[in-house]
């Protein structure tokens, strides 16, 4: 097994055990209550792996701090081979705390009554821990008499930082076996209750340029960088980004500048200059047309890539996805951030997003859900899960 990425020496304090028997706003306020900011995950996983070691029908395997527990049903009853198996997956870190002094977006969690309803706010209300309660309930309810399935549920960390630290991508190496024998997956990231279909690609790089150093009162003894990164820039400022249909769903690409970077002193001419770009892509291309793609936009630059993520196609095309579009009775969206849908994608797994709470609020210092999202979102994932079998 491997070592959790946690490279923190502190020795967290054990979390109040979680009760998976109490309401779903209950669930994900105790959620909310422990914070998890990436690199810090060790007391929620703690949290998790023991309320679920309480549940006889699951089957847990801890890396680090991420887990997978599994239903390991037997045949149904005069069926061939084993039952289809599903993935619920979400992630249990969240990106750092709000630094605004009085956000509602802290820990502890807080509920006010908005226009009549029940709201609750936390670091995490939205991205992702009231998905994360959605899973623990559905896996401390579903036994081999409740559904037709077999279900795979993972808890991952390290999700909201550079890619090479994701725990799923780390499951996925070290317990593929574990994995890879699903027939379809949900990852619950905040899609407001509507199913989302794959995800756009994403791709970082920097547009390097090179010049020739002197001082600002000489400046013809020297060759500005920054200014090399002039026509870069024009072709960014005349870029039209395209919308792109994908099995029914549009998706919206992107190609913007996010930072630029050069010079040393306020009397030197730069010698070095840096434009930091990202693309999103729609899931019609693979990693490799994407990047001939910005290959051809920025010809003649030196580009050199820090992140290259694949996009995942809708993953709508099979009788699962029918059924649970069925079971929501929403019209399906294109997600256009990037998810762990790619990841599955990529296994050979068809995948959609679905989780309670607007995915507009991610990373806010308001993040907020409300109850009744909460528990829709447990009880359209509960309704599609049950079995369908007439009862003696």
């Amino acid at each position: 097994m491997s070592v959790s990425p946690n490279t923190s020496d502190r020795h967290p304090v054990p979390a109040p055990p979680l009760n998976l028997d109490v309401s779903m706003p209950e669930l994900t306020r105790a959620l909310l209550d422990l914070e998890s900011v990436s690199g810090n995950e060790r007391t929620i996983a703690d949290a998790v792996h023991t309320a679920l070691s309480f549940c006889p029908h699951l089957h847990l395997t801890r890396d680090g701090d991420a887990i997978i527990a599994r239903t390991e049903f037997p045949p149904l009853p005069g069926a061939e081979g084993e039952r289809t198996r599903i993935i619920l997956a979400g992630h249990l870190d969240t990106v750092p705390l709000p630094t605004v002094e009085g956000s509602l977006g802290t820990v502890p969690a807080t509920v006010r009554e908005e226009d009549g309803h029940s709201v609750l706010y936390g670091r995490g209300a939205t991205d992702m821990k009231g998905g994360v309660a959605v899973q623990l309930k559905l896996a401390a309810e579903l036994t081999a008499q409740d559904t037709d399935y077999n279900l795979t549920y993972i808890f991952y960390d390290h999700e909201e930082v550079a890619s090479e630290l994701s725990g799923l991508a780390r499951l996925i190496r070290n317990h593929g076996e574990l994995i890879t024998d699903a027939d379809f997956g949900v990852l619950l990231e905040p899609t407001n209750g509507t199913i989302e279909g794959g995800c756009n690609g994403t791709m970082r790089f920097f547009v390097r340029t090179r010049g020739l150093a002197a001082h600002s009162g000489r400046a013809w003894r020297g060759e500005n960088a920054i200014h090399a990164l002039a026509p870069a820039l024009a072709a960014l400022a005349s870029y039209e980004p395209k919308t792109i249909a994908v099995e029914g769903l549009d998706y919206r690409e992107g190609l913007n500048a996010v930072q630029i970077s050069g010079g040393v002193a306020g009397n030197v001419i730069p010698d070095a200059a840096a434009m930091h770009v990202n693309y999103r892509f729609a899931p019609d291309k693979t990693l490799d047309e994407a990047v001939a793609h910005v290959r051809e936009v920025f010809a003649g630059y030196e580009l050199d890539f820090v992140d290259l993520s694949p996009a995942a196609r809708p993953g709508l095309d099979t009788p699962l996805a029918a059924s649970l579009i069925e079971a929501v009775g929403e019209e399906p969206q294109p997600k256009y951030g990037w998810t762990d849908v790619a990841r599955l994608s990529e296994i050979g797994i068809p995948a959609v997003n679905f989780g309670p709470g607007d995915a507009l609020l991610a990373h806010t210092d308001n993040e907020h859900v409300s109850f009744s999202q909460l528990t829709r979102c447990h009880a359209d994932l509960r309704a599609w899960l049950l079995s369908d079998r007439d009862e003696d």
